[in-house]
């Protein structure tokens, strides 16, 4: 027999049973298994959900950001960025665009390229420029960060591999380099995560820009082929949203009853309009007819999924 001490009481434990006895000689069940199963429970769930926070994270306005010239008509250049694209960037049957890592590593006249195009992108206050100029200079300016990122840890199975905290060594469940600082703007710095939730997204209110900023994953909206430039930023937000949309890791109909969505519609939710009727609204916006149909009648129950494998061939 074992004596365990349970709410300030001695007991006596009969282990093959889980029943303790007290002084009084009554006999109480102990659920010292249960306990323990539950406190396993509660740290998996709390661990669950910082993993789930970590990645739904509000839009929040960095106030110093806002701010623009509209009298600018400069241009911000990013040819390097669309060679760089060009011949890193592979197209793929599944759908799904591939970016060649290992090959650019290997390449040090690319990675000089893409070293120079970021030093050049953070040479200027982009507050200087238009809101349009800005658009495309951030969702570049995060693409090729990421890039340079993955591809400076490379090889890493999935970019939550890669982590500078303490916490993200730890394991995957925490990892990702989105906290960490990688830029310095305007003497400011900057990390991923401030670019998409503190500029962009707050600033644009544009629930397009899902499908623009790249986080190096199969289950991620495709890095665009094209830089994005202050022309041809709503093109190819639309484009990318109709392709991410009517693609199996945007949306996917299991049957009749049941729809896997990618888990973006539930981190972000708020971006599309805070229900998963809006979010349903948003999908019909921007899918083929045939989807749009579908979605239109569906009454069933909806799941979220996300792939962060590594984007590469």
């Amino acid at each position: 027999m074992k004596r365990v001490r349970i709410t300030g009481r001695t007991f006596v434990r009969f282990a093959s049973f889980g029943f303790a006895q007290d002084r009084q000689g009554k006999r109480r069940f102990v659920t010292t298994r249960g306990r323990r199963c539950l406190r396993i429970a509660v740290v998996l769930l709390v661990v669950t959900l910082l993993a789930v926070a970590a990645h739904a994270q509000p839009a929040k306005l960095i106030p110093e950001w806002d701010a623009s010239d509209e009298h600018n008509v400069a241009h911000v250049d990013h040819r390097a960025w669309q060679e760089i694209l060009d011949d890193y960037l592979r197209k793929h049957d599944s759908g799904v665009n591939r970016f060649d890592y290992a090959a650019l590593k290997a390449n040090a006249g690319s990675i000089a390229k893409l070293d120079s195009y970021l030093t050049y992108l953070q040479s200027f206050d982009p507050r200087t420029h238009s809101r349009p100029e800005q658009k495309a200079y951030w969702i570049n300016f995060y693409n090729a960060l990421t890039v340079k990122v993955v591809t400076d840890a490379y090889p890493v199975d999935s970019i939550k591999d890669i982590s500078k905290s303490l916490l993200g060594k730890l394991g995957r469940i925490f990892g990702g380099p989105w906290d960490d600082v990688h830029a310095n703007v305007a003497g400011r710095d900057l990390t991923l995560n401030n670019v998409e939730h503190g500029i962009l997204r707050p600033i644009w209110k544009d629930n397009r820009i899902h499908y623009a900023v790249n986080c190096a994953s199969y289950g991620c909206p495709n890095l665009s082929a094209t830089a994005f430039t202050a022309e041809n930023t709503d093109e190819l937000l639309d484009a990318g949203a109709r392709a991410y949309v009517n693609h199996p890791r945007g949306v996917d109909f299991v049957d009749d009853d049941f729809l896997v969505v990618s888990s973006i519609y539930k981190w972000y939710v708020a971006d599309f309009g805070g229900t998963e009727k809006s979010m349903l609204e948003h999908l019909i916006k921007y899918a083929d007819k045939a989807l749009a149909t579908r979605l239109r009648q569906f009454a069933g129950s909806v799941d979220y999924e996300y792939d962060w494998s590594l984007n590469r061939p």
